[in-house]
């Protein structure tokens, strides 16, 4: 996956931004103030580049930038401003910033420097080999997950399960592709193992297993990871 914020509440810049990245492969989720683009943030299962409008309404692109650096450090963030004073340049790079893009900017300059961005937070994130997922986090080098810092133990199987779920998110699987993947194709069993052993992770990760938030059933169907963001 490869995904962007567009926090910026000009609608025709917006879209303009938009419909290019989309050509370049990337994902896209779209906020017209700063308050949409932190509750994106808060929810979001997985942003590689915020690109940010410094005069943006309710909230400014600062105080984002900071928000944006305490739930994932490892996202990339360019700002967009009318302005080229050195202080603002400063400011935004004090509270995290990666670059910014004075307008009015040509296309092939914002596209550069998106691509750019992208590659280091690419390499940034596999060598780190973490995922942020409000409120988790998830750990694929020592095999650990956090709930608001709490660690969660997992057994291997739920490990395998949430790692799929995680990197699909949204996605729904049927219980046959679910016990292929995680099982392998050549175990010989019931998919009634993958029931069991989702009723099992959601007694671990959800507040209210009985109702979960997170591991959703598709009624005849498998399961999805839902979360609160919406691609465009």
């Amino acid at each position: 996956m490869k995904r962007i914020l567009i926090a910026e509440d000009q609608e025709e810049i917006r879209e303009f931004i938009k419909t290019n990245l989309k050509r370049e492969g990337y994902e896209v989720l779209e906020a017209e103030n700063g308050e949409k683009a932190l509750k994106i943030i808060e929810n979001n299962v997985w942003v590689d580049i915020a690109i940010i409008d410094l005069m943006m309404s309710k909230f400014n692109s600062f105080f984002l930038c900071s928000q944006i650096r305490e739930k994932d450090p490892s996202m990339g963030i360019i700002i967009l401003t009318d302005k080229s004073q050195e202080a603002d340049k400063i400011a935004g790079f004090l509270k995290g910033a990666d670059d910014y893009v004075v307008k009015p900017f040509s296309l092939k300059e914002l596209m550069a420097r998106v691509n750019s961005l992208f590659r280091r937070v690419s390499m940034i994130r596999k060598n780190n080999n973490e995922i942020f997922i409000h409120p988790f986090k998830f750990d694929f080098n020592s095999r650990r997950l956090f709930k608001e810092d709490k660690e969660i133990k997992l057994t291997y199987i739920q490990f395998e399960l949430l790692k799929l779920f995680i990197n699909h998110p949204n996605k729904a699987f049927k219980r046959d592709e679910i016990l292929n993947i995680v099982w392998g194709e050549n175990y010989i069993g019931s998919y009634k193992i993958v029931d069991v052993n989702i009723g099992r992770l959601r007694q671990k990760i959800e507040d209210d297993p009985a109702n979960p938030k997170y591991i959703k059933s598709i009624r005849g169907y498998g399961y999805r990871f839902d979360t609160d963001y919406r691609i465009i």
